[in-house]
């Protein structure tokens, strides 16, 4: 007789458009808009003045400033990563790009998410936070005729709060 597997629920995937607004915690960013891109492979968050430095005791960091003084979140903090990872990244005009990849924590629905974001100048670009396949895989589902649903969810969320 054969055994029966138990397959685990698999967790439900979340609705969400082609526009989002996250937050992303340790960076100190409360609330920012990020491009839902299924075409990328990789999430991208827009820095300037990415550069690597030696340390004092001889470790390397990476250094740079969170957006750019053009754009209304910024707030002059340079940061400074000692995790990374170097990766040759195809960037959407097709080009290999060598660019630095970090971990850091996005927040979405709520729900704080370790994933891995490439540092680049994304100063060409509409939004300063893109969202790529790895991050989306198995989490959420896209539908390219909405935007901004997590917000719109938290809205309803605190509107039932208030109305208790």
């Amino acid at each position: 007789m054969k055994e029966e597997k138990k397959l685990s629920p698999k967790p439900e995937k979340r609705l969400i458009g082609r526009r989002e607004m996250v937050a992303l915690p340790e960076l100190e960013i409360e609330e920012i808009e990020a491009k839902i891109d299924t075409g990328a492979y990789t999430s991208a968050i827009h820095c300037s003045d990415i550069h690597e430095e030696t340390t004092a005791d001889g470790n390397k960091v990476i250094c740079v400033e969170l957006l750019d003084p053009s754009h209304p979140q910024y707030n002059h903090k340079k940061l400074r990563f000692a995790e990374y990872d170097l990766r040759e990244i195809k960037s959407s005009f097709g080009e290999v790009q060598e660019r630095y990849v970090i971990r850091t924590t996005i927040k979405l629905f709520e729900e704080e998410i370790n994933a891995e974001f490439s540092l680049t100048d994304r100063s060409d670009m509409k939004y300063p936070v893109l969202i790529g396949r790895k991050l989306l895989k198995g989490r959420f589902i896209v539908d390219v005729s909405r935007k901004n649903v997590a917000q719109k969810y938290k809205i309803k969320q605190q509107q039932k709060h208030t109305d208790l």
